[in-house]
């Protein structure tokens, strides 16, 4: 289109074009904004429960940024796979977890945790996101019928 023979300046098309891009931007953020009464009723409908998600991610937060590694080692579901050194390493249990804490729990880890807010937590049915994906944690059966969960951190990645 040649905006030149509507009488519209390039420069002018452009200023048009830029402010329609921001409105819709604009609007599209404040449509995707939630929460934590949202985040609630999502972890409802998936899980049936927020109330133990809302508390393991908040105990989960204290105690990453305590550096309270024992208790990180504890929340975590065993066997967990890790990268360590870009190689893949098999956590077996607290005790390896603790010894590999600060290559499992790394920078990367510790900020992402640090900037979520239970607001903006991203849950779906693998369970709940911390960051871009640095943190995954999920219920987890505790029998073979499944008719017990406990939340675990299934995932960690740098």
């Amino acid at each position: 289109m040649d905006f030149r023979r509507e009488g519209t300046t390039v420069r002018e098309a452009f200023v048009v074009l830029v402010s329609a891009i921001s409105i819709v931007l604009g609007a599209a953020g404040a449509v995707g904004a939630q929460s934590a009464s949202d985040v609630n009723g999502n972890l409802d409908t998936l899980f049936g429960d927020h109330a133990p998600y809302a508390a393991f991610f908040d105990k989960l937060k204290k105690a990453v940024g305590a550096g309270d590694k024992e208790t990180v080692a504890s929340m975590v579901d065993y066997p967990f796979q890790a990268r360590i050194n870009d190689k893949a390493v098999k956590i077996r249990d607290r005790k390896h977890f603790v010894a590999d804490y600060d290559q499992i729990v790394t920078g990367k880890v510790k900020a992402a945790l640090a900037r979520q807010t239970y607001a903006t937590l991203f849950a779906n049915w693998q369970g709940v996101m911390i960051g871009d994906g640095e943190v995954w944690f999920n219920g987890v059966c505790g029998d073979d019928a499944c008719k017990q969960q406990t939340v675990r951190i299934t995932a960690i990645n740098d």
